[in-house]
């Protein structure tokens, strides 16, 4: 095994923490407006990079060391490379592409709601402590 072959196993690690970060970091959010800032601009990150022209670049990363370590890499998105047939059985591949986004667009709105809630919250507190 060489040092590039680790490499890309690392990239593929980093890869699959990134989706968990976008798929379940709301849960870590909650009460840290840092961490919420944080997180909603990776999901705008995702966004963007899955609805525009341009690859992920953890993708071009792997596909690069697993390249330079004598594997042959894949070509096209990660998710559809690495899960497609494993969660997604015969799902064409622009349907993928858009499924990514559209999950997000919910946590945004998940993120966006707590935001409301927390700031709604605040003003009730300020309006209470100001009466007395």
């Amino acid at each position: 095994m060489n040092v590039f072959t680790v490499l890309a196993a690392t990239a593929l690690s980093v890869h699959v923490v990134w989706i968990l970060w976008i798929l379940f970091g709301w849960l870590l959010t909650r009460r840290r407006l840092w961490l919420r800032c944080l997180h909603v601009a990776s999901l705008f990150w995702v966004i963007i990079v899955e609805v525009g022209p341009w690859a992920c670049p953890l993708t071009l990363l792997e596909q690069r060391l697993e390249t330079r370590a004598g594997q042959a890499a894949y070509r096209g998105s990660f998710i559809i490379h690495y899960l497609e047939a494993w969660i997604y059985p015969d799902v064409p591949p622009l349907l993928l592409t858009w499924f990514g986004p559209v999950v997000c667009g919910i946590i945004l709105l998940i993120e966006a709601n707590w935001f409301w809630q927390d700031y709604r919250h605040k003003r009730a507190h300020q309006r209470g402590s100001g009466a007395g």
